[in-house]
């Protein structure tokens, strides 16, 4: 089984997802919310360089090609899939734009790739998953599988325990090391989704921007629930003073 230690601290992790121009556009880094200077991929890595709290930086080849440094500290997960925000609906597909290969010339530590469970074309994606997968373990690269449930067969109900624990036992089942799953907003339940995952790391969405006190309380929960961690984003580089706040967090997720 390969070694998946590269991407945590004292047993936990924490992601800091920075794919979200490739998925939803420029939106996330609007002057207007305060969150402009993420526009800048280098403003996030110094996020991650200068906090010293992150056990791994997630992004799209072309912004790892570009400002990723060999000699960062924090490790490199280059996301291997991806689609834009203009696609949505019963047959979301996040077709993949990124070699294994590709991804270890770029210093990668791990790749990811994200599977919409209950689409429409999820067969896709788990045939894509499947031979990355194969291909990662051969060169000992840990594999995080963002796993959403949305499309025909999930409807509305995408954080629901059920659909949750499903997409956190399809990792388990086509061999992840992690997995990316949203929070399902109480303990007792993330207990199952957890569960489900069998000796898959879990790592809790961080979603949308939330308030510092209600993110500290989550993870508490998440750690409570046996989540290795966060894999957040906005809810640091929409921070005002992120790198204090990613303080904060390690000093809950890490017990430093």
């Amino acid at each position: 089984m390969v070694d998946v230690g590269k991407l945590l601290r004292n047993g936990r992790a924490m992601l800091l997802a920075y794919d979200h121009g490739f998925e939803h556009g420029p939106v996330d880094f609007d002057p207007s919310t305060g969150s402009g200077q993420a526009i800048d991929p280098q403003y996030v890595f110094d996020i991650a360089e200068k906090s010293g709290m992150f056990t791994c930086i997630a992004v799209q080849k072309g912004i790892a090609e570009k400002y990723y440094r060999s000699e960062y500290k924090t490790p490199l997960v280059v996301k291997l899939n991806g689609k834009t925000g203009y696609h949505k609906g019963e047959e979301l597909f996040s077709p993949q734009n990124c070699s294994v290969g590709e991804a270890i010339k770029l210093g990668a530590a791990g790749v990811g790739y994200t599977i919409y469970v209950g689409s429409e074309r999820e067969g896709e994606s788990i045939a894509e998953f499947s031979k990355i997968q194969e291909e990662a373990r051969a060169k000992d690269l840990p594999v995080v599988m963002w796993a959403y449930p949305r499309g025909k067969h999930i409807g509305e109900a995408e954080h629901s325990k059920e659909n949750l624990a499903y997409a956190s036992r399809l990792a388990l089942e086509l061999g992840a090391d992690m997995v990316k799953v949203s929070y399902v907003g109480n303990v007792a339940d993330m207990k199952w989704v957890v569960a489900a995952a069998g000796k898959v790391k879990v790592l809790v969405v961080g979603g949308g921007k939330t308030d510092e006190e209600t993110f500290l309380r989550q993870t508490r929960e998440i750690i409570e629930a046996g989540a290795v961690g966060w894999a957040v984003g906005r809810n640091m580089w929409q921070n005002p003073s992120p790198i204090e706040f990613a303080r904060k967090v390690g000093e809950v997720l890490y017990g430093v």
